[in-house]
């Protein structure tokens, strides 16, 4: 892709006051949602774990690492597109998989798939979702998608929902790890808030076959549901040689989501798993955890050089990015940003964001000196 489609004409709006009722700063974009949102319903989306120190060493990981550019790259022309496993995109992240995006838009999950089959970038889609997997995979069209699976523990349910996704043309199964129970957060117990029991979020499990012999005539309604939903969460029994089985239930390439250590990484090798993301799920679930940008030096030495390894929180601007591209990363995932970007603006606010990372993004790969994102390494960062 060359500069003329990211950076330039979105610098030449601001400059010409076009399009001046956007925010531009990650930081804006979240106040705008701040305001605009009920305040349990923003702080689901934006607390984290206990004390939020998981968040705040997310944040401080990307800032530790400081770019080191090259002068005269002869990099008029740059390319931002990457392709992991068969999924190619124009630019070097995805939309990551967030639940209950209900409750920040009426249209929720629907409006970013659209966002992201209008910009063409990768949707991994939350199985904590008020629409049904057929409903976004309609909305997501020819787009690039993967499919997110917490792995509850009614086995049926988890292979019904597996065969759903990849029917539904799904091109991999992120298996999610690190929340084989819900975290202890601190706001959402203030606010007493939990959306999936009031029947938000549970939209694939609502329309499931196995779902709906389980729940009965509460199967149609949500809230009666949530319950049900919300019990079987918790798998805390799960093991690495259940793998085996899910391998079994589909042809599709499997990751793990939530890696954070290099010895779970070479395990996700030795058991045949297709790739790993390295994630503490936004600094969500464990307070005082690891930043994944730090755990993404130690995976990447561990497994080397062949496995996709991606990753996801902490993820604000196109400097966090290419520092991730450089660390490890064959690409990262976008998440809160386009949360915040959906709580104001709907699908074109999904867009916006979109659109103002892929500027950043080429922007400050064109003033590192670089061509490619695919050619950063090690050397470019310290």
């Amino acid at each position: 892709m060359s500069a003329e489609d990211f950076g330039t004409p979105l610098m030449l709006e601001a400059y010409t006051g076009q399009n001046a009722e956007w925010p531009w700063s990650p930081e804006e974009w979240e106040a705008k949602a701040a305001e605009l949102l009920d305040k349990p319903n923003f702080e689901y989306v934006a607390g984290g774990a206990g004390g939020e120190s998981t968040m705040a060493a997310n944040l401080e990981a990307f800032r530790r690492r400081r770019l080191r550019p090259r002068m005269l790259g002869e990099n008029s022309q740059r390319d931002l597109s990457i392709e992991v496993l068969g999924l190619r995109s124009p630019v070097p992240f995805f939309l990551a998989p967030i639940g209950v995006q209900s409750i920040v838009h009426a249209e929720g999950e629907l409006a970013s798939a659209r966002a992201a089959a209008a910009t063409g970038v990768p949707f991994v889609y939350s199985s904590a979702a008020t629409h049904s997997i057929e409903e976004v995979a309609s909305a997501l069209g020819e787009s690039p998608h993967w499919y997110q699976l917490y792995w509850v523990s009614n086995r049926d349910l988890v292979a019904s929902l597996v065969r759903r996704a990849e029917a539904a043309g799904h091109g991999a199964i992120v298996v999610t790890l690190d929340t084989l129970r819900l975290g202890w957060r601190d706001r959402d117990l203030r606010n007493g808030y939990l959306p999936f029991l009031w029947g938000e979020g549970i939209g694939q499990y609502t329309t499931d076959p196995v779902f709906r012999e389980l729940a009965g005539d509460s199967a149609d309604v949500p809230k009666e549901a949530g319950p049900l939903a919300l019990s079987l969460f918790t798998n805390l029994g799960l093991g690495w040689k259940d793998f085996a089985w899910l391998r079994e239930q589909t042809k599709l390439p499997i990751l793990a989501k939530g890696i954070l250590r290099g010895e779970d990484a070479k395990r996700a090798v030795e058991i045949g798993l297709d790739g790993v993301i390295v994630s503490n799920h936004g600094g969500r679930q464990v307070d005082g955890g690891i930043a994944s940008l730090d755990a993404l030096v130690e995976v990447r030495a561990a497994v080397g050089a062949g496995l996709p390894v991606l990753l996801d929180s902490g993820i604000r601007r196109g400097a966090d990015v290419l520092k991730a591209l450089a660390l490890g990363a064959n690409a990262v995932l976008l998440g809160r940003p386009y949360m915040y970007g959906l709580a104001v603006g709907g699908q074109a606010g999904v867009e916006r964001v979109i659109r103002i990372l892929s500027a950043d993004i080429d922007v400050t790969l064109s003033l590192i000196g670089a061509r490619s994102v695919r050619e950063l390494d090690p050397t470019w960062v310290t």
